[in-house]
């Protein structure tokens, strides 16, 4: 079977080198797929799996250009990034990967508490530049701090766990309760989480509802003072009112290892003034929030461990096999 493997990173080299994989021709690219990309007129003719990864648009005007395309198959757990209702309208089938990174993004999140609260990435930069100061890196246990967990998932369920070893009080806000957690976690409604926590961390997926969930009102419930972490994606937080609520001083700090405009953010100079462009202004606000020594900003990278990337592949592949023979493994349609 012919594939087109989009977005290769060089974890996902590595296991094209140590895994064999016989039932398919895979012709690998390390750019996105989207209506820009110039592909042959045999690729276009006998494409029949795509593999791609979140940065990836799959429009309609893309998929309508291969001929004999059966699956999309999105390293991922969202699928935003596919153009459903044209796979439907072609009986294309979506596949996608559930619960990918839940013993990786967790960790990382709780990773990111840490370093945002004890300040360990300054203190760091500031001995390579030989400035000591042991008095300026005055930071705060978790102990003694409420943690609010929006969206109680795989990922979601296994923070909580992880932070209740820290003795952290924990607060979580999902339309469904998630059992594994209830005897640790006290579910409360969203404004109530907002009021409440110190540390505020999400673990939704990215959909129109959870569009800018963290936007200027929001912010205005907080405490002062209060850390936000995303670990989840960038659509979910307005970075512009995240960085007039750290201007205000509303927001002591935020950890963010996915922004909005994801592919765009660094590739190009921090632009004057204030562009009308959403991806451009987007960039300007990540590279000011970057700037902050409260802010932590990391290249999508939670998920990334050896053990997390072969699970996804594993897992990828296998969905795809299973496809073939009739099974409906992670099917989104």
């Amino acid at each position: 079977m012919k594939m087109l493997f989009f977005e290769e990173k060089e974890t996902e080299k590595t296991y094209f080198e140590t895994h064999e994989l016989p039932d398919f021709e895979i012709t690998r690219f390390e750019t996105t797929l989207n209506q820009n990309t110039e592909l042959t007129e045999e690729q276009y003719r006998e494409t029949v799996i795509l593999n791609v990864f979140i940065n990836s648009e799959i429009s309609k005007e893309v998929i309508s250009k291969f001929k004999n395309l059966m699956i999309i198959a999105t390293r991922s757990t969202g699928y935003n990034h596919i153009d459903i209702d044209e796979c439907k309208r072609r009986n294309i089938a979506v596949i996608n990967v559930e619960n990918y990174g839940r013993t990786s993004v967790a960790e990382y999140t709780i990773g990111l508490m840490i370093a945002l609260l004890r300040k360990i990435i300054p203190a760091n930069e500031n001995i390579k530049r030989h400035i000591l100061c042991k008095d300026c890196y005055n930071g705060k246990d978790l102990s003694n701090m409420t943690l609010g967990v929006i969206g109680t998932g795989a990922i979601g369920e296994t923070v909580c766990k992880i932070a209740n070893a820290f003795d952290m009080k924990i607060l979580a806000c999902d339309c469904l309760k998630n059992e594994n957690i209830k005897d640790f976690t006290e579910y409360c409604d969203f404004d109530e989480l907002l009021k409440t926590s110190d540390i505020i961390t999400l673990h939704l997926p990215y959909h129109k509802s959870t569009y800018h969930l963290l936007g200027e009102n929001e912010f205005e419930k907080m405490k002062d003072g209060v850390y936000i972490i995303n670990t989840s994606r960038g659509e979910l937080i307005d970075i512009e009112a995240l960085y007039n609520s750290i201007i205000k001083g509303k927001v002591k700090g935020a950890a963010l290892d996915v922004l909005e405009c994801e592919p765009s953010i660094f590739s190009h100079p921090m632009p004057a003034g204030l562009p009308q462009n959403d991806c451009l202004k987007y960039t300007m606000y990540a590279w000011l929030l970057a700037e902050n020594p409260n802010i932590i900003i990391t290249p999508h990278i939670a998920y990334c461990t050896t053990d997390s990337v072969n699970k996804i592949m594993d897992t990828t592949f296998k969905s795809i096999k299973d496809y073939f023979k009739g099974r409906n493994t992670n099917l989104v349609f």
